[in-house]
């Protein structure tokens, strides 16, 4: 049963109680004020002066409810229904990977690389999820024609949703890379691929956080142990065939296998191929060119 009219301190250091054997200290405090953010619009200075502020009944069993959901490891952005990235407000659900800062700078490497490309710029964004990647793409580079392909039926739906709420035309097509073969005419031609596909073996999800392998979608996390570099081998061989001369592959890459990728890429007749690194430091992609 829930207390009410508790303050805003009485409430936080219920979340601490409840979430340390979860998060670090930090974490927890920072998922509260995301909370207070979004049923409040406090800013962190107001979540500060308002710290012995009682709240409402509805807001104090809100954010209780939020809790119990917390504490069984559901994702913060699950329970507001959103995901920040570049700047847009993405919907988003179990059906999709929740979009990450990494992914982030993946896009960012393409614009730098396009930015000042006057030419209609041919995308495929492949295993588009959210459609973050597709949908950051098309509002950096208006003038691109992007398409976005998902194997799951329920992603593209929230992809859909989230093009539309972003105001920006996607052509989406449910279908499996593992097929292209069977999927694109042989005169179909990209300047840019780009994909942040599974790329997590099934050896490395012991080390995971509980609210990642209990509400994520697995199909687009887990690659099957023996075969790590499926997906890279198949994007590989789409963008060897469906490249434009010239054109460019970005991928997100487990950081455990960033020389194989190259060489991969490499023996498909990529030529160019980059390893670039994330902000911590980390191989997070790879580019090149055909």
């Amino acid at each position: 049963m829930f207390v009410f009219m508790q303050s805003v301190t009485a409430i936080e250091k219920r979340f601490v109680d409840a979430l340390l054997h979860l998060y670090h200290l930090n974490e927890i405090k920072q998922l509260y004020h995301m909370l207070l953010e979004d049923r409040l619009g406090w800013s962190k200075s107001t979540h500060l002066l308002n710290r012995q502020t009682l709240l409402s009944k509805d807001d104090t069993n809100w954010l209780l409810a939020a809790l119990a959901d917390l504490s069984k490891g559901k994702p913060i952005q699950h329970i507001l229904g959103y995901a920040w990235f570049m700047g847009m407000k993405l919907t988003v659900s179990d059906a999709v990977l929740i979009p990450r800062p990494e992914t982030e700078e993946l896009v960012q490497l393409i614009v730098n690389h396009y930015k000042l490309t006057s030419r209609p710029l041919r995308i495929i964004d492949i295993g588009t999820g959210s459609g973050c990647i597709a949908i950051a793409l098309k509002r950096a580079l208006p003038q691109a024609h992007v398409c976005a392909l998902d194997v799951s039926e329920d992603a593209l739906s929230v992809a859909r949703q989230n093009a539309k709420e972003q105001l920006v035309h996607i052509d989406f097509l449910h279908a499996d890379i593992l097929e292209w073969e069977l999927v694109f005419q042989d005169e179909q031609r990209f300047d840019i691929v780009v994909s942040n596909p599974p790329y997590i073996t099934l050896a490395e999800r012991e080390a995971m956080h509980r609210n990642v392998l209990e509400h994520e979608p697995h199909l687009a996390l887990f690659v099957q142990g023996g075969a790590p570099l499926l997906f890279y081998d198949y994007i590989a061989a789409f963008a060897s065939h469906h490249l434009e001369p010239g054109g460019g592959v970005y991928v997100e890459i487990n950081r455990s296998y960033g020389d194989s990728v190259i060489e991969l890429f490499e023996k498909k007749g990529l030529k160019q191929v980059t390893l670039h690194q994330d902000m911590q430091g980390a191989d997070r992609m790879v580019h090149a060119m055909k």
